[in-house]
C-alpha cells in the first residue's frame, strides 16, 4: 500500500503516453496531411525532450522531493493534453496545428521525465535502503502496464471520436490521479550538505547504466521487428510477442520484484540476463508462433529484473539525498540506448536480413559462456562488469554481422 499512489501517478502518466502510441501517426499523416518526416518529428518530440530533463527532474526530486516532482509533472501532462485540444481548433492551418502539437509533445516528455524519475526517488525516500530493488520493480510494473493498456485504450477512443479524445484523457486522467495524490505522504526533503557530488554521482551509474542500456537491446528487438519477423513467417496475431513480452515481465516483477534487495542486485541481473539470452535463442529458432511467442515471454521474465537489479546498484553507492540524481542519469543511459538500439538493429537487419534475431542469439550464447569462465569474484560491481560483458559481446556481434 505504501507505493500504491505513486503506482497510480506512474499508471496515468504512461497511460496518457500509451494512447497517443498507436494514433498520433495516423492524425498528423491522415488529418493534418503531414509525411513521415513530420510524423517521426512529432512523435520523437517527447523522447528528446524526456531525454534533455532526466538530469534535470532527478535534481528536482532531491531539492524538492519525489512528490513534488510527480506533482509537478502531472500538471504538465495535464498541460500537454490542453495544447493537444489547442492544435485542434486549427486544423484548417495544418502547419499551426502541427507546431502546436510539436510543443505539447515536448511537455508530456518533460512531464514523463518527473513522473518517473519522481516517482521512484518518492518510493525510495519512504522505504529503508534494503528494498530498493522492490520499488525500482513496482514502479516500472506500473509503467509497463500503463504502456501495454494504452496503445488498445487510444485506439478504441481514436476511431469513433478522433484526437480529440485523446486530447481530453491527456488532461482528465493526471488531474484525477493529481487529486487522489493530494492526501499521500510525503517524506521529508533531505539535507543538501550530505548530497553526493555530480562526478560521484556518475562514478556510481555509469557501469550499471551501461549495462542495463546494453540489456534493453533485446527489448527494442522484440519491440520494433517482432511484428515484422512474425509477418515474414505468416504467423499470427503479428503483436503476440510484445504481449508475451510485456505479460511476463509484469509477472515476474510481482512475483520476483524482492530478489534483487534479498541477494544482491548486479547478481540478479546476471542470472536474468542469461534468461533474456535464452528467450531470445529461443525466438531465433521458433519454426512456430507458438514457440516464438514462448521465446518473447521467457525473454520479458529475464528482462524483468535486469533494469532494477542494476538499478539498485546504481542507487547504493550514492548518498540518499542523491538518489533522485542517481536514477534520472540512471534512466538517460536506458533512453539513448532505445534511441539509437532500434536504427542500430535496423540497420544491421538490412545487412542480414531478420535471420539476425539467431546470430545474435548464438552470440549471446558464446558471450555467456565466457561469463560463466569470469565467475572467480564475488563482488557486486564484478557481477556488474560480467552483465556489460554478457550484453556488449551481443551487440558488437549484432552489428558485425553479415549475410551468410
Amino acid at each position: 500500500m505504501t507505493l500504491l499512489p505513486i503506482m497510480a501517478a506512474v499508471l496515468a502518466g504512461f497511460l496518457v503516453i500509451g494512447a497517443a502510441l498507436p494514433v498520433l501517426p495516423l492524425h498528423v499523416n491522415q488529418d493534418l496531411g503531414f509525411g513521415t518526416f513530420v510524423v517521426g518529428l512529432v512523435a520523437g518530440s517527447q523522447f528528446a525532450a524526456s531525454l534533455v530533463t532526466r538530469i534535470w527532474s532527478g535534481t528536482y526530486s532531491d531539492a524538492n522531493g519525489g512528490k513534488r516532482s510527480v506533482v509537478l509533472g502531472l500538471i504538465a501532462a495535464a498541460g500537454a493534453g490542453l495544447l493537444y485540444l489547442l492544435s485542434l481548433t486549427f486544423v484548417s492551418s495544418p502547419t499551426l496545428s502541427v507546431a502546436i502539437l510539436l510543443v505539447g509533445r515536448a511537455v508530456l516528455g518533460g512531464a514523463e521525465s518527473f513522473i518517473i524519475t519522481g516517482g521512484v526517488s518518492w518510493g525510495l525516500a519512504m522505504v529503508d535502503s534494503g528494498h530498493a530493488g522492490k520499488v525500482i520493480a513496482w514502479v516500472g510494473t506500473a509503467m509497463f502496464a500503463a504502456l501495454a493498456f494504452g496503445g488498445p485504450l487510444g485506439t478504441m477512443l481514436f476511431v469513433p471520436y478522433g484526437f480529440a479524445a485523446i486530447g481530453l484523457i491527456t488532461t482528465l486522467a493526471p488531474l484525477l490521479v493529481l487529486l487522489f495524490l493530494l492526501r499521500a505522504p510525503s517524506p521529508p526533503v533531505l539535507s543538501a550538505r550530505t548530497r553526493s557530488t555530480f562526478g560521484g554521482v556518475i562514478g556510481a551509474v555509469w557501469l550499471p547504466g551501461l549495462g542495463a542500456a546494453l540489456s534493453s537491446i533485446g527489448y527494442c528487438a522484440i519491440l520494433a521487428f517482432s511484428s515484422l519477423l512474425y509477418a515474414n513467417h505468416g504467423w499470427q496475431p503479428v503483436w503476440l510477442a510484445f504481449t508475451a513480452f510485456g505479460a511476463a515481465l509484469i509477472v515476474a516483477r510481482m512475483m520476483f520484484g524482492h530478489l534483487p534487495d534479498k541477494f544482491g542486485g548486479a547478481r540478479i541481473a546476471l542470472v536474468f540476463v542469461l534468461v533474456q539470452a535464452a528467450g531470445l535463442i529461443l525466438m531465433g529458432l521458433a519454426r512456430s508462433t507458438m514457440m516464438a511467442s514462448a521465446g518473447a515471454a521467457l525473454a520479458g521474465l529475464g528482462y524483468s529484473l535486469v533494469y532494477p537489479g542494476l538499478g539498485v546498484e546504481a542507487v547504493r553507492d550514492t548518498s540518499p539525498e542523491s538518489r533522485g540524481l542517481a536514477m534520472g542519469i540512471y534512466t538517460v543511459f536506458l533512453d539513448v540506448a532505445m534511441a539509437l538500439g532500434s536504427p542500430a538493429l535496423g540497420w544491421a537487419a538490412d545487412r542480414a536480413g531478420l535471420s539476425v534475431y539467431q546470430r545474435r542469439c548464438h552470440l549471446l550464447y558464446d558471450g555467456h559462456c565466457l561469463v560463466f569462465s569470469l565467475q572467480h569474484a564475488p563482488r557486486p560491481t564484478g557481477a556488474c562488469k560480467e552483465v556489460l560483458l554478457v550484453n556488449f559481446a551481443a551487440i558488437s556481434g549484432l552489428l558485425r554481422s553479415q549475410p551468410k
